[in-house]
């Protein structure tokens, strides 16, 4: 296995032209928001094209919101499953929170910890597993304001991902972030997360507000709190799919390819544990 093809970069507009002189298998593969991309015609479904045929597509939803109270939009949801088959994507997935309530509200927003919000999210998780055709991955997501909360955050996505049979896209960074915001041990969350269920990983930066509150940005370089999480990420769960996020703030490429050779070398020194190990025990 090539030390970069579990390795990802975010297709964002602004690196679009960067990401097209990028020698295929200089990253293992791009991931990108459908929701900026379906219907999208002309130079830049070009470029998207031109893209495919050198990379995997992942993708990532923004407006689902799997945990709202509206119903889901039908038409878009065949506009997405055409998207992603045309695409060939091997991984959609979507965030555990809701963004809308008689209209979008731009914001991804924590659902209730409790066992009625279990069984709400999970029915409408498998909703859109239906009308997609395939099992679909959801973010545990960071979260300022807690709302209503009658079981633990690690408790509450256990049971959605139980109760919903989807896969888990496990944010290292957010753990981090609610970590320091909410006054938890992120290792301890970490090695309480169902391992089999990982699909996949994201990892990125922020800003640091105060020393009690980290605001999730995705624009800024990874720490090396995040890096350390994310090597016992995959001491749990295995080596997975990771994607490097950045969303604004766009540092020069060299920059970025930086971080995602970081991941590849984590993921390296990982192998390298294991095979020593069975070389051990042989």
């Amino acid at each position: 296995m090539d030390a970069l093809s579990l390795c990802g970069l975010g297709l964002r507009r602004p690196l679009l032209e960067e990401l097209l002189a990028l020698p295929a298998g200089r990253v293992g593969f791009l991931e990108l928001a459908p929701d900026n991309w379906i219907g999208v015609g002309g130079k830049r479904r070009e470029a998207l094209d031109a893209l495919r045929e050198r990379f995997p597509i992942f993708a990532h939803g923004l407006s689902l919101s799997l945990g709202g109270p509206e119903p889901f939009d039908t038409t878009y949801l065949k506009r997405l499953r055409g998207f992603l088959d045309a695409l060939g994507c091997p991984l959609y997935s979507e965030h555990l929170s809701y963004c809308s309530d008689e209209g979008q509200l731009y914001d991804l927003l924590p659902m209730p910890f409790t066992e009625e919000a279990v069984r709400h999210v999970a029915a409408r998780i498998g909703e859109v597993q239906d009308a997609l055709g395939r099992r679909i991955a959801i973010e545990n997501i960071s979260y300022y304001a807690a709302p209503y909360q009658a079981m633990a955050e690690i408790d509450f996505l256990r049971a959605v991902l139980d109760e919903a049979d989807c896969d888990l896209l496990l944010d290292v960074n957010n753990i981090h972030v609610n970590s320091v915001n909410h006054g938890y041990d992120a290792l301890a969350f970490l090695r309480a997360l169902p391992a089999e269920r990982v699909a996949s990983l994201h990892v990125a930066g922020h800003y640091v507000e105060a020393p009690d509150l980290i605001i999730d940005t995705h624009g800024a370089a990874v720490i090396d709190p995040v890096w350390a999480l994310l090597d016992a990420a995959y001491a749990h769960c295995g080596l997975k799919p990771t994607l490097l996020e950045r969303d604004f703030n766009f540092p020069p490429m060299a920059e970025l390819l930086a971080e995602v050779d970081r991941i590849a070398a984590i993921q390296g020194a990982h192998r390298e544990r294991i095979e020593t190990a069975h070389a051990r025990c042989a």
